[in-house]
């Protein structure tokens, strides 16, 4: 840990030395001419260093985790209760989940779930008790059949509160599961025919118009947390003590972020690429409210910080792929990485030599912290990330320079691993398993299908919501523009296409967490699931990460610099 902060002061804070090392002949470039670089247009950051260090929030005082740990603790007694019903007690787990609140009752949830589940083959239940129950028990890796709906058929059109929960529950279908695929495709034709109607109950038709905008399954968490705060409100059954309880945690939970946040901001500020690689995206807020849908979880702050500077490491050095750098520095850069060797950086400009500094030195704190806590070497398996990514760069560099249209297959062997997933949830393994697991690394080097999945997910939104720009600024084209080229087909017929796609996806993320084929914690695979869930977010309404995008300023105000009022 000193030695990498001593290594990062030294490289920050002093001009560039001028190395006069061997350089590779590959690397050797025009050093007269001026390379014509190109411009991607970004605007500044619309948060200011200030405003961020000015943030307040008053719930980090002990008055207000004192009364939130005690309403806790009746809600446990809640949990408690023998005399409850099943079926009341999987709608207290619902609204936990809904309302943000559940990881503070794991243990309770678990021993509910574990009985509901020995008890649900043998259920007589109706339609909205069984879509409930199979939804929550799979949340939480229980093995469920599909075959618990069989006899409920399209005599339950009426039911609409049965339909939407039928259609929830949906969601969590793996492949092969033709009846789940059959209820969701009939769930959704009614709760649409349901929104047409005139004389219909306006709280329900909320509901309903949320859940079809984008299912519960694929939410980021945190926003769906303070928008059910804020519907669960109005409704006539709320229970007060379940919504003190979850506006006091958010707001709680919400002073930790902010210290995260300013902790973050300090840092990107000291390593000084926003002010020498003006070309590139300064989104630190963005990056840092990523981590938030990853992983929003209180005692996870560390995980937060270091998983900001992977997000702002990696958006800076994809802007020097796709947008600063000539093909010749960019494989003298990539071929830095590769063999993690200052003697190939001469010939490149001082910002690009910035970049590998900071990354190295970023690279070397985390593994310091790794083996202070757990004694285990982690240099290896976060610099082979690094390493996959920026090759991922330069083929697609490659293709941009040579004017080249790749087949879809091609583009997605490459794409899945440009997204960066992969660099991100390596880095996440090391920042939440502890211990780690020796049987992990085997999976985490050669990334296991739930990296995999999770970061297809992640490119397909991606490319759904930014390629329109992307290609506006000279970028190579995207899975859309791979498939219209290589089938002839309309856009829209392509995007329809990516959309399919990424549900096919979702099926065999939703197999992969549930098949007990891999050593993970829940907790990584949690957080790989809620990396596919932020890019649906992030991604939704556009490019809510590079551009200036208002919904993403509105949740990232919602989250961070709005505290919800007492109700």
């Amino acid at each position: 840990m000193a030695m990498a902060t001593i290594i990062s002061a030294s490289i920050i804070s002093k001009p560039f030395l001028i190395w006069t090392l061997q350089v590779p002949k590959s690397c050797i470039s025009n050093a007269q001419a001026a390379p014509l670089r190109r411009s991607g247009n970004y605007q500044p950051s619309i948060w200011e260093y200030t405003q961020i260090q000015s943030l307040k929030n008053q719930y980090s005082g002990e008055k207000f985790i004192r009364r939130r740990d005690e309403l806790k603790m009746e809600v446990k007694i809640m949990l408690s209760d023998r005399n409850m019903k099943p079926l009341d007690q999987l709608e207290i787990i619902d609204l936990l989940q809904r309302l943000g609140l559940s990881y503070n009752f794991e243990d309770e949830i678990y021993s509910i779930l574990n009985y509901v589940c020995d008890k649900s083959s043998k259920s007589n239940g109706d339609l909205y008790a069984k879509a409930l129950s199979l939804r929550l028990l799979r949340q939480h890796g229980f093995n469920v059949s599909q075959e618990i709906f069989d006899g409920l058929s399209e005599t339950h059109t009426e039911d609409t509160k049965g339909m939407q929960y039928l259609y929830e529950a949906s969601f969590l279908a793996t492949e092969g599961e033709s009846e789940l695929e059959q209820a969701r495709n009939w769930s959704e034709k009614q709760l649409r025919e349901y929104l047409e109607n005139k004389n219909i109950d306006q709280n329900v038709a909320e509901l309903v118009h949320h859940a079809l905008e984008l299912p519960l399954h694929w939410k980021m968490l945190r926003l769906e947390a303070r928008w059910f705060i804020n519907f669960y409100k109005k409704r006539q059954d709320m229970i007060p003590l379940l919504l003190e309880l979850a506006i006091l945690d958010f707001n709680v939970v919400q002073a930790a972020h902010i210290e995260d946040l300013k902790y973050v901001a300090r840092w990107w500020k000291e390593t000084g690429l926003a002010e020498n690689l003006p070309f590139a995206r300064d989104r630190l807020v963005e990056n840092f409210f990523w981590t938030i849908g990853v992983n929003f979880l209180p005692k996870y702050g560390y995980f937060r910080r270091i998983a900001t500077k992977v997000n702002a490491l990696v958006t800076t050095i994809d802007d020097v792929y796709d947008v600063f750098g000539t093909l010749d520095e960019l494989q003298c850069f990539t071929d830095a990485i590769q063999r993690w060797n200052i003697d190939e950086l001469d010939n490149l400009p001082d910002n690009m030599k910035l970049c590998y500094f900071t990354l190295d030195n970023f690279i070397n704190e985390v593994a310091c912290d790794a083996f202070e806590e757990q004694r285990i070497l982690i240099v290896p398996y976060l610099r082979n990330a690094w390493r996959d990514l920026c090759k991922s760069y330069l083929r697609e560099a490659k293709w941009y320079f040579s004017q080249y249209i790749p087949t879809m297959e091609e583009y997605m062997d490459n794409a899945w691993i440009s997204i960066s997933a992969p660099v991100i949830l390596v880095h996440a393994y090391f920042l939440i398993a502890n211990p780690v697991n020796k049987e992990d690394l085997h999976y985490l080097k050669n990334y296991h299908d739930i990296i995999r999945w999770s970061a297809l997910i992640l490119r397909l939104a991606n490319d759904l919501g930014t390629s329109s720009e992307e290609l506006k600024r000279g970028d190579v084209p995207k899975s859309i523009q791979c498939y219209m080229n290589e089938k002839k087909v309309s856009e829209e017929d392509a995007r329809q296409h990516i959309r399919l796609l990424i549900s096919e996806t979702w099926k065999k993320l939703n197999e992969a967490h549930n098949v007990a084929a891999h050593p993970f914690p829940k907790m990584f695979i949690w957080s790989a699931m809620n990396l596919a869930r932020m890019a649906q977010c992030m991604y939704q309404h556009g490019d809510g990460h590079g551009g200036h995008n208002s919904e993403t300023k509105n949740h990232i105000m919602a989250l961070l610099f709005e505290s919800i009022p007492p109700a």
